[in-house]
């Protein structure tokens, strides 16, 4: 598991002693167990002698319920989306008091941005974030709030006090914008993801380049595509869905 997770801290590709040393794992166990994991198809090595996350463990995390169950509902809003804007799109949920972006989508035109699906990224700098935080349970919100706030670029916020006036301005007006946040150069919109009950269980976002983003023009249609999913989800869903884990409604 420690290894693993050595690649789910960045890094496409890892030789031995990095797979090592993100892991805290001596040498010699490492090289026995990334032989193991390599054999069993978990990992794979490539020809300069790095390893990098196998298929099968691909195949296995892509029947988890949080991509299966919420991409499908999302991806026809989340074209459409595209086609009105050309801009990146993002979906993310809460995840370990960070963003796990669940789907993008991104057009040759589009700004070029560090998100991958399957990435987690922070709370406090991204569009997605911080409307999962605004509307995140108290416990979550505080905990965010009174640890470490990093420094992504030239805009990031890192005051506590400042970050909470923020996100009291995302529960007001049902928005969240970013500027310069998280990447030099890019600006980001996001919106809730509500289910039956009313509940925020995950965010959309539109990622475009600082200088020619119009945030205020690309909120309609991104407000627009984020209510479209939460009815799809009001509808197609019972219980809570966190990892949308529960099962479909009959009939659906």
């Amino acid at each position: 598991m420690a290894i693993l997770n050595a690649f789910a801290q960045g890094g496409v590709r890892l030789n031995l002693s990095e797979i090592c040393r993100r892991s805290g794992l001596p040498l010699a166990t490492g090289h026995r167990l990334v032989g193991e994991l390599a054999a069993g198809g978990f990992l794979e090595r490539v020809p300069d002698g790095t390893y990098r996350i196998g298929t099968r463990l691909w195949r296995i995390g892509s029947q988890a319920p949080a991509v299966t169950g919420l991409r499908e509902l999302a991806l026809p809003h989340m074209e459409d989306l595209y086609e009105a804007t050309h801009d990146n799109v993002q979906l993310g949920v809460l995840r370990e008091d960070r963003v796990l972006i669940v789907e993008r989508l991104r057009g040759t035109r589009s700004v070029p941005v560090v998100t991958q699906v399957g990435a987690m990224l922070p709370l406090h700098t991204t569009g997605v974030g911080k409307v999962l935080l605004a509307y995140a349970p108290p416990e979550v919100r505080e905990k965010v709030l009174a640890g470490e706030l990093a420094r992504h670029a030239v805009r990031s916020i890192t005051d506590p006090a400042e970050l909470r006036r923020c996100l009291e301005q995302v529960r007001r007006s049902g928005y969240a914008l970013t500027r310069d946040e998280m990447t030099l150069g890019a600006a980001s919109a996001g919106a809730p993801v509500r289910d039956g009950a009313g509940d925020v269980v995950a965010a959309m976002s539109l990622v475009a380049g600082t200088r020619a983003a119009d945030l205020r023009r690309l909120l309609p249609p991104l407000t627009t595509a984020a209510r479209a999913l939460s009815r799809d989800v009001a509808a197609h869903w019972r219980g809570h869905p966190d990892a949308f884990s529960v099962e479909r409604k009959t009939g659906a």
